[in-house]
């Protein structure tokens, strides 16, 4: 059966050669699972978090905390219902053009290729930095280059080679991170050389809530604000697990599995992590407000100096090493999701074909080959001082890393639409389905954009600042301009509900990227459709999930 010709003219797939363009699906469960809970823990909880409770005090810093991590579980949840129904190898690019429109999903891959090409430098500069602590007398460049082939080299090698590798990191990263909750909620009951028992005294004195930037109940809700963007920052990349998803063995077992995880992770590290350092360092300490100035390294961390306070001398340098395996891990997987985002465009034919090439061991070398390109923007800092060009990258990745969470959103919300348009029900299948689902979404997508819209506050305050409001918008421009450009260069549409592609690739085996026996018959289709037998039969799925 041929491929809807319509769907080619609103942007769908390209024809593309069968050989060398799938990936395989050699990522173990257990891989996953811990690529969904510890993947993208960076400097943002271990470092930025100091940043947060020094600009709002301990209340608002944990309420931000809670609330962005409720907006995350839902994304993460809306995502999971979405890959769980039909596991795609084309990441979000593919769920956006399927089920929104297809410029949304030209503007959603492109905007994950350039969220995580400035990951991987942000991330490899931050490591140069943290190896400052030891040498302060070597370049950034130096650590750059060294850790910089290691981890395009590991990205090269078999997927399940590149699973193994994070999954040993991130039991590392969950280890340390453990290791520094413990200590300060030890700390606050009395357990440092000191004895002293602190409790919630931070809370007391010098209080709950903080200011930034101006006095008075205006100063309240900008040290609120910052918490809340502060947060994001923290919580970036935690659906990256979704890039996994088209090369996971038995789909539709192991990402609700890995789904689920989130859960724990947002509760027992990030909330349970905020909630211990309130708990062991005051906000107004003049050691922590130093400490947000050093960017990136041990000295930079709120646990570290919360560790200081109780006069515990041996662990800044242990805590060093570990957020050298947290900037590491997160290189390496920004290398793997731009590789991934660009293959998938390439899938859809949204880029360069040869972009779709893959290995014999199914890896998109030259996916790889160009994400590995951009960790040359990395040697900025040989130009302008390191800390700097680090806080650039930063305010790039983070804004891009929101707008995804929108296009997730939007794509889950009219994957809903069309399923109540034709009469399919989540429950009545082997579909995962998400908590509080689609109710949560939109809370969601109402925080996404508010954060979105009010991201650039401080280039407002006290005076305008050029550079900052660039910054911190540069993302919403490349990203509606992408949409735009596609829409009308390809005269795309808004995918109909009731149009909506919602049978290709849903029977067991049938999935995006792998081929199957053409013994698919209609009413084996309308068992797990819900439509009658008018609508097109899948007899085989080529590469790129279309019925032939």
């Amino acid at each position: 059966m041929a491929v809807d010709e319509e769907a080619r003219k609103d942007g769908g797939p390209s024809k593309l050669p069968s050989e060398g363009t799938e990936l395989q699906r050699a990522f173990k469960g257990r891989q996953v699972a811990m690529f969904a809970i510890a993947c993208s823990m960076g400097t943002g909880l271990v470092i930025g978090s100091g940043t947060a409770l020094t600009r709002g005090g301990p209340g608002f810093f944990l309420i931000s905390y809670i609330l962005i991590g409720i907006c995350v579980f839902f994304v993460m949840t809306a995502m999971g219902e979405m890959a769980t129904y039909i596991p795609m190898s084309k990441g979000f690019s593919g769920y956006a053009g399927r089920y929104a429109h297809p410029a949304l999903g030209f503007a959603t891959g492109w905007n994950y290729f350039f969220a995580y090409i400035i990951g991987a430098p942000t991330n490899l500069t931050a490591a140069g930095l943290i190896v400052r602590y030891w040498r302060p007398d070597l370049n950034v460049a130096i650590w750059i280059t060294v850790f910089g082939l290691v981890i395009i080299l590991v990205n090269v090698l078999n997927v399940n080679t590149f699973g193994e590798s994070e999954f040993v990191l991130s039991c590392i990263k969950l280890t340390i991170l453990t290791m520094l909750i413990l200590c300060c909620f030890i700390i606050s009951a009395g357990g440092s050389p000191s004895g002293e028992t602190i409790g919630f005294t931070y809370w007391h004195t010098p209080g709950a809530f903080g200011q930034y930037l101006l006095p008075g109940g205006k100063g309240y809700l900008l040290g609120w604000w910052a918490c809340m963007l502060q947060a994001c920052f923290t919580y970036v990349g935690t659906e990256v697990v979704g890039m996994t998803f088209g090369e996971t063995q038995d789909p539709r077992t192991n990402i609700p599995f890995a789904i689920r995880q989130t859960f724990w992770r947002i509760l027992g590290f990030y909330v349970v992590g905020a909630w211990s350092l309130t708990m062991a360092v005051p906000y107004t300490d003049a050691r922590l407000v130093g400490a947000t100035q050093q960017s990136t390294s041990a000295a930079a961390s709120p646990f570290v100096v919360a560790i200081s306070l109780a006069g515990i001398k041996v662990l800044p340098d242990i805590v060093n090493a570990g957020l050298l395996v947290f900037v590491l891990s997160a290189s390496g997987s920004d290398i793997y999701c731009a590789s991934r985002s660009i293959y998938g465009l390439a899938m859809d034919g949204q880029a360069p074909q040869i972009f779709a090439r893959t290995l014999g061991n199914g890896i998109p070398v030259w996916g790889v080959a160009v994400a590995a390109l951009f960790v040359l923007l990395g040697y900025m800092n040989a130009a302008r001082e390191a800390a700097t060009v680090f806080n650039y990258f930063v305010s790039l990745s983070t804004i891009f890393s929101l707008l995804n969470w929108f296009s997730i959103l939007v794509s889950y919300l009219n994957f809903r639409r069309g399923l109540r348009a034709q009469g399919i029900s989540l429950e009545e299948g082997k579909s995962y389905r998400g908590v509080l689902q689609p109710y949560g979404a939109y809370y969601a997508l109402f925080i996404t954009v508010l954060v979105i819209i009010f991201s650039g506050y401080d280039a407002f305050i006290p005076n305008f600042q050029a550079d900052i409001f660039i910054l911190r918008y540069i993302g919403l421009v490349v990203y509606v301009g992408n949409f735009v450009f596609w829409r009308f260069y390809k005269k795309t549409r808004c995918v109909r509900p009731s149009e909506m592609d919602l049978t290709t690739g849903l029977e067991d085996g049938v999935l995006e990227g792998v081929s199957c026996s053409p013994a698919a018959t209609s009413s084996e289709k309308d068992e797990y459709s819900g439509q009658d037998a008018e609508h097109p039969v899948v007899a085989t799925i080529d590469e790129n999930g279309k019925a032939m």
